[in-house]
């Protein structure tokens, strides 16, 4: 009993199930309340009935489950939950439960590293194995018949845990200084400000001379400047001249008429002057031929296969 710390005036739950031995029960309960005297209280609880309990909050300072000598209790984690939570801010959980020593999966029967991390999972702190020991014979019998379970690599190990010293949900204040801390910056003058304070009055004040912005402007600024000097230095520059894109100096717009010219003068000439008139008045030879009249000096195409035969 030494080990669970319980000493005078303390609240204790002990926690037991259908495989817990009635006279093992008794005597526990008995050594416990000679502990917490008439100040304590010891609680007995079944398993089964805790969730319905209706428990308030940190109601226990300690609590015991599986402990029962003979026990075989299987903690769930509504049921870990549930203990953690009527636990009193650090207070103490201590709990015996047969584990697997090998994995297996899908069975109901935790291993001890998972046991310990269902119960940090349930709120609880400085988990840590006590004790492991092999089941006795009676133990063995009573994990096959309470919780119809058969396999001959069960340890039985008890773990204890720590609930944290606040209540889940609690709030504290915390205590800000509010002396205010000195900037490092000098205190303005009020009578310097006041000299550079300017006011609707003091602009219609006659002593006051108001600049012009066009006196600003030299007589150089007011010129246009020329297309040319706006041009980069590498635009149209090279062998084969080419306007920059979104050209805005004009190269691209002088491109469009020099390429115009060039089309128009390549259009070929009329030697007799009546190729517009149509094929009635066209030389045999006539590049127009078989095309329709047209005005005197429109732009007509001529396909590259009237040209060979011209």
């Amino acid at each position: 009993m030494a080990d669970f710390g319980i000493s005078a005036g303390q609240f204790v739950a002990v926690v037991w199930d259908k495989s817990s031995p009635m006279e093992a029960l008794k005597d526990l309960v008995d050594k416990l309340r000679a502990l917490t005297g008439d100040e304590g209280r010891v609680s007995v609880e079944n398993i089964n009935q805790l969730l319905q309990s209706a428990h308030k909050e940190s109601s226990f300072d300690v609590i015991l489950s599986g402990i029962i000598p003979g026990s075989t209790t299987l903690h769930s984690a509504e049921i870990l939950a549930e203990m953690a939570r009527i636990l009193r801010p650090s207070g103490c959980l201590f709990l015996k439960e047969p584990v697997e020593t090998a994995v297996v999966n899908n069975s109901k029967v935790k291993t001890a590293s998972k046991l310990c991390s269902a119960l940090t999972l349930s709120g609880l702190v400085e988990v840590k194995e006590l004790q492991r020991k092999f089941l006795s014979p009676e133990e063995i019998q009573s994990v096959r018949e309470h919780l119809g379970y058969h396999s001959d690599s069960l340890l039985s190990v008890q773990i204890t845990g720590k609930k944290p010293d606040f209540e889940v949900g609690s709030s504290s204040q915390l205590k800000l200084s509010t002396t205010k801390k000195s900037s490092g910056k000098p205190a303005v003058d009020p009578a310097a400000a006041k000299l550079w304070t300017l006011s609707a009055n003091d602009m219609e004040d006659e002593s006051v001379d108001l600049i012009d912005s066009d006196e600003l402007l030299d007589p150089e600024d007011m010129k246009k400047p020329d297309p040319a000097s706006l041009r980069a230095a590498s635009c149209g520059e090279g062998k084969k001249r080419k306007a920059c894109k979104n050209c805005t100096c004009g190269l691209a717009e002088e491109l469009e008429r020099e390429k115009s010219r060039d089309q128009i003068s390549s259009q070929p000439k009329s030697a007799c002057g009546n190729c517009y008139l149509g094929d009635a008045f066209r030389c045999a030879s006539c590049p127009y031929l078989g095309m329709p009249a047209f005005r005197p000096g429109e732009k007509v195409l001529l396909s590259d296969s009237n040209l060979n035969d011209a």
